[in-house]
Formats: C-alpha cells, sequence, structure tokens
C-alpha cells in the first residue's frame, strides 16, 4: 500500500540529489522523516554536498547557541527583575523609623561588627555596608566623626595614599580620620582583582552602643525562632 505522500517521492528524490538535508525536505513537502529515510537512504552525496549540509549544521549550531546565551540572559534578567520588585514591595511595608533603622544596623553589627574587643566598630570590603554602618552611627547615636578611626588593611599591590583617598570619598569621611593602614605582605607578586579596593575598617570606640546593638540583634533572632515555634 502506497502511503498518501508517494506522489512526492520523486521530488523529493531529486531534492536529495541537488544536496538537500532532509530536514529541509521534510519541513518544505510536509513528509515524515521516518517516510523520507527509506526513500532517500540509497542515494550518494557528493563530498561537495556532505561539506556544505556540515557547515550548515555548524552555523544552525552556533545560532542556537547564540539564541540560547540571549534566551538564558533574558530569564535572569527577569528573575532579577521580579527580586527587585518583591524587595521593594516588601521596603513599602516598612516604615522609615528608628526602630526599624537601629534594627537593620543591629543584624549587620551581629554577622559583621567587633564583638569581642571592647570597641564598636565594622570592617567590610562592601562600601554600601559600611556606608550605611557609618550613615546610622552619625545621625542616629550622634557619634562625632571625628572621634572615629579608620584604618585600611590592603594587598602589596595597591598604593597606600589612592586606597585611602578612595575610602575617603566613598564613605564621606575626614581623609585625616584614616589613622593607620596595613599592608598584607602575603599577597607581595600576586595581582589583585581591579574591583577590590581593600578592607576598611570603622572604629567608633563606645563600647555601650556596641553592646546594645548585640543585644538587639541576639534577642530578636531568639524571638523570631520562639514566635515561629514548631
Amino acid at each position: 500500500m502506497q502511503s498518501k505522500w508517494f506522489h512526492l517521492r520523486e521530488k523529493a528524490i531529486a531534492l536529495r540529489k541537488q544536496g538537500k538535508s532532509i530536514r529541509d525536505i521534510e519541513i518544505s513537502l510536509g513528509i515524515p522523516r521516518s517516510t523520507l529515510s527509506g526513500w532517500l537512504k540509497n542515494i550518494k552525496l557528493s563530498t561537495s554536498q556532505y561539506k556544505s549540509l556540515e557547515k550548515r549544521g555548524e552555523n544552525a549550531l552556533i545560532k542556537a547557541r547564540k539564541k540560547a546565551i540571549i534566551w538564558h540572559n533574558q530569564q535572569k534578567t527577569n528573575r532579577l527583575k521580579f527580586a527587585e520588585d518583591a524587595a521593594e514591595k516588601t521596603l513599602l511595608k516598612i516604615s522609615n523609623n528608628a526602630e526599624i533603622i537601629e534594627l537593620g544596623l543591629a543584624l549587620l553589627y551581629l554577622g559583621e561588627g567587633f564583638k569581642k574587643s571592647q570597641r564598636t566598630g565594622l570592617g567590610n570590603s562592601d562600601p554600601l555596608l559600611l556606608k550605611f554602618f557609618l550613615k546610622i552611627m552619625l545621625h542616629v547615636y550622634k557619634i562625632d566623626i571625628e572621634k572615629i578611626r579608620f584604618e585600611l588593611h590592603i594587598r602589596a599591590d595597591q598604593n597606600p595614599e589612592k586606597m585611602k583617598k578612595y575610602w575617603a570619598k566613598e564613605l564621606e569621611a575626614p581623609l585625616h580620620r584614616f589613622k593607620s593602614i596595613s599592608i598584607d605582605k602575603r599577597t607581595a607578586g600576586k595581582a589583585t582583582y581591579p574591583d577590590y579596593k581593600g578592607v576598611c575598617v570603622i572604629d567608633c570606640g563606645n563600647i555601650a552602643v556596641q553592646r546594645k546593638l548585640v543585644y538587639i540583634g541576639q534577642k530578636f533572632c531568639k524571638k523570631i525562632i520562639e514566635n515561629l515555634g514548631g
């Protein structure tokens, strides 16, 4: 019994002899690949035709990979935008009062701040976290900027004066309050990533602030754990 596509058999064979791929013929004539495979299995292509099909296959693969990269990048962009929008919605529910600000700092301090020394201080390589910490020290706890000490810990290939000016500008802090710079000699001969500006330490002294922040952070964590229970 002849298939319903049999009347297209000669046309399919002619296209194959011209060097067309089975996929091209399948799309062009609407014939299933299983049927074409049987019709065309004994047709030999020339070396140039094979090379042409291989080249087309390689180009198609490159295009497919490029499309896949674009698609994945777009999906990542969409996920990041979704996360950002969700964050904005959460922040809209939080009132911008001193208690919320202090709680935010307490949780940050619990993870990153000095806890064993008799000082209120925080060291980090992220300017955003340090700006957040410094602004609250100045505006909520009313600590005088002239009583705050800034220290830098940098790598061997970093210029001390350049790094000092960078952090002073980023934190909007007086240059003369940067009291010491420690250079890690173990990094000599090793290149530093351009975006890495070392670690800046903000030392505010005032042990009372440290104690309050640590207690707020610890008690808040314990309370939430208890409230969520089992």
